[in-house]
């Protein structure tokens, strides 16, 4: 039975989050081409039914130029993602289970390192041509956002931190840890420092959020030396 308009928009609604990460009515009404009435009945229409949720927008420097309330953001829930994943998702789980099973869990390992090494592969010259940290992370989480997974980075206590809002491969992360591991090793390799993974979409966190101490005096007093793998 093929769906009605207003659920071929609502469809749509969900996917733009799903796939660009968090955003407001605003930004939504924009890149869809809805009008802000309609938006806001299809957010309070997916909100309701648990697909997203509303919160309160991050506020950096870029956006407190404005006055008043910053605006909500719409975000999806864990629920929301089930509903959405690509099957391809369960294609690669199933893919990777079978892998293991025929005691080849060495190629799972490699597997997480060559898609770890290609996220590698075309953010490294935009990341290395940058001299001081937070350059650094600027052009990687810049990167991040051109290849969909929403990050965001701002100050953090003692250092700096990149929050993705968006993973594409969360639902296959949570089965095999080891993506999420080797994508942390990439990204202290192209920030040349160490790293800590806080958080993450595919351990039920809503975002990953990965640390960057800014010395390494400040990683021996926090203990974070040796946590450059795990997720």
């Amino acid at each position: 039975m093929k769906k009605n308009e207003p659920d071929k928009t609502r469809d749509l609604v969900a996917r733009a989050i799903l796939e660009r990460g968090p955003a407001t009515a605003v930004d939504l009404a924009a890149r869809l081409s809805i009008t802000p009435a309609g938006i806001r009945r299809h957010l309070d229409g997916l909100v309701a039914d648990g697909i997203l949720e509303s919160r309160e927008a991050h506020v950096t420097s870029s956006n407190m130029r404005g006055r008043g309330r910053p605006s909500k953001v719409f975000v999806m829930t864990d629920g929301g993602r089930e509903k959405f994943e690509h099957s391809y998702d369960d294609l690669a789980v199933s893919a990777l289970k079978f892998m293991a099973s025929k005691n080849g869990a060495h190629l799972v390992s490699e597997f997480a390192q060559l898609r770890a090494e290609e996220i590698e592969r075309k953010a490294l010259k935009k990341v290395a041509s940058k001299g001081s940290i937070n350059s650094r992370v600027d052009a990687l989480t810049e990167h991040l956002c051109s290849e969909g997974y929403s990050a965001t980075s701002n100050a953090r206590g003692s250092g700096l931190e990149i929050c993705q809002h968006h993973c594409p491969v969360a639902h296959v992360a949570a089965e095999f840890p080891e993506l999420c591991e080797a994508e942390t090793e990439v990204i202290s390799r192209m920030l040349g420092t160490h790293v800590q993974r806080l958080a993450t979409i595919a351990n039920g966190d809503g975002v990953c959020t990965t640390f960057i101490p800014n010395n390494a005096s400040v990683l021996k007093q926090s203990g974070l030396l040796k946590t450059t793998r795990g997720a």
